[in-house]
């Protein structure tokens, strides 16, 4: 019996230390991500997009246990460049972006010119779930 709690334990454990997009909200450049994007895909582990995620935090729609909760926020922008081409989209970094959607999503980002501009665009969480298919994060 002991062991069976301590399975337990640890089973719930384990879950509760699936990753979320929190310390990833505000964005910022490729090398911050892909290898938080590269372990959660090893792992196999739910992670959780939640909150406010723009710009290169949206690069976890393309995480392959990937969750979205109702209230998330996704901001959504062209890639640029850095230093003094900040102000410069760069097709390969937004082409990256445009590749972690699903289709749904990737194609409506196209339409509406999403990622030709600098300016963010917004879509909800609701919205991820409920027009684009991204699974609904689990209550808890």
């Amino acid at each position: 019996m002991k062991y069976v709690a301590a399975f337990i334990l640890v089973a719930v454990s384990f879950a509760a230390r699936a990753d979320t997009s929190d310390r990833f909200s505000k964005g910022g450049w490729i090398e911050k991500f892909q290898p938080a994007i590269d372990q959660a895909n090893a792992s196999g582990e739910l992670f959780r997009i939640r909150g406010s995620c723009q710009s290169n935090c949206t690069l976890f729609l393309g995480v392959r246990n990937v969750c979205v909760e109702r209230s998330a926020r996704l901001l959504f922008h062209a890639g640029h460049g850095r230093g003094a081409n900040r102000n410069v989209i760069n097709a390969g970094s937004t082409q990256r972006m445009l590749n972690a959607y699903n289709p749904k999503l990737r194609q409506y980002v196209i339409d509406k010119g999403y990622l030709t501009r600098l300016e963010f665009s917004t879509i909800s969480g609701a919205q991820m779930i409920d027009t684009f298919g991204y699974r609904e994060c689990p209550k808890g």
